[in-house]
């Protein structure tokens, strides 16, 4: 049976505060959560119902073991997540200052074993078969996950709905011989070959300009429709989110009125439901209104992964208009 959604990408443990608004240094109690966009987007649609997998790869290390054993209790096939030797799973910190500022410090060094998926050992005709494929800015950042990553969306072809969470972080892509971090510019032809093969495309305004050059939303949505993908989705924080499509429909649909207390792993319930909508076949509004819910529910919570919520949830949230 083909998989509702393979989603491939980063993984690593988040280690978050247990306490709000004290600088990292005087933290003294720490929770131990799965993590990784990729792996989260996998985690939210399997609380939805979906049956998902994820591609990626962690240390051999306990960290790996941990993440094995959580992807399993969230209900995440983990076939496809397999260890390298000699490199740390990944470890992410952060500081909690609510409402809008919550700082992250990513361990990836010498190099996240995420990044060393390699195109011969992927699964293809599974990736080809799932309704829906979720690949990452990220996992172009360096070889072989570059490689990698264009192979499966070119082996896929476009079949089902394949999405690209155009997900830019800067400090993911290493530095050139001369020591200096490449910028949107390097990473812009990257993004046009991903885009495609791409059906689906989501970024907030930062990202969407790092792969079309234009700011912004709706330009930005007519540019990556007319990069060949067949939804736009542009994230604009406060005013909510656009979505475009190649109909000439489109929906922009506010923010749910929360209390943020992490906003981190919004964006990746938000993923998990614009999925789980796109599988149900439901209008643009619809879609864009779940996922809006998805993701400021988790935004009124502290972990990531474990705090994805359930469809009755969301329904509830969209019930009250805001989550409680």
């Amino acid at each position: 049976m083909a998989y509702d959604l393979i989603t491939m990408g980063r993984i690593g443990v988040d280690l978050y505060p247990l306490q709000t608004g004290v600088p990292l240094p005087q933290v003294t109690n720490f929770g131990k959560f799965l993590g990784g966009s990729a792996t989260n987007v996998a985690v939210a649609a399997a609380r939805l119902g979906r049956r998902t997998a994820v591609i990626t790869r962690t240390g051999d290390d306990p960290f790996g073991t941990y993440l094995h054993e959580a992807l399993r209790g969230f209900g995440v096939d983990d076939r496809w997540v397999t260890p390298v030797p000699g490199l740390p799973t990944p470890v992410t910190f952060c500081e909690i200052f609510p409402p809008d500022d919550f700082p992250l410090y990513f361990y990836r060094q010498p190099k996240a074993p995420d990044l060393e998926i390699d195109a011969h050992e992927l699964d293809l005709d599974a990736i080809r078969d799932a309704r829906i494929f979720w690949v990452t800015g990220t996992g172009l950042s360096e070889e072989p996950s570059r490689t990698a990553t264009l192979a499966a969306l070119a082996h896929r072809a476009k079949a089902g709905t394949t999405v690209f969470d155009l997900d830019w972080r800067p400090m993911f892509w290493s530095s050139d011989t001369s020591g200096s971090r490449r910028g949107p510019a390097a990473a812009r032809p990257f993004y046009e070959e991903a885009l495609r093969h791409t059906t689906v495309a989501v970024g907030n305004l930062d990202e969407v300009e790092v792969a079309t050059g234009v700011r912004e939303p709706r330009a930005a949505a007519q540019a990556l429709l007319d990069a060949g993908v067949e939804l736009a989705v542009v994230k604009q924080g406060p005013k909510g989110v656009l979505a475009v499509n190649s109909k000439g429909e489109s929906a922009e649909v506010p923010p749910l009125p929360v209390n943020v207390l992490n906003g981190l792993g919004a964006g990746d319930a938000f993923g998990g439901s614009l999925c789980h909508g796109l599988l149900e076949g439901r209008d643009l509004e619809t879609i864009m209104r779940h996922a809006n819910a998805a993701g400021a529910i988790v935004a009124s919570r502290l972990e990531c992964s474990s705090a994805m919520p359930t469809t009755d949830e969301i329904e509830a949230a969209l019930l009250a208009g805001a989550v409680l």
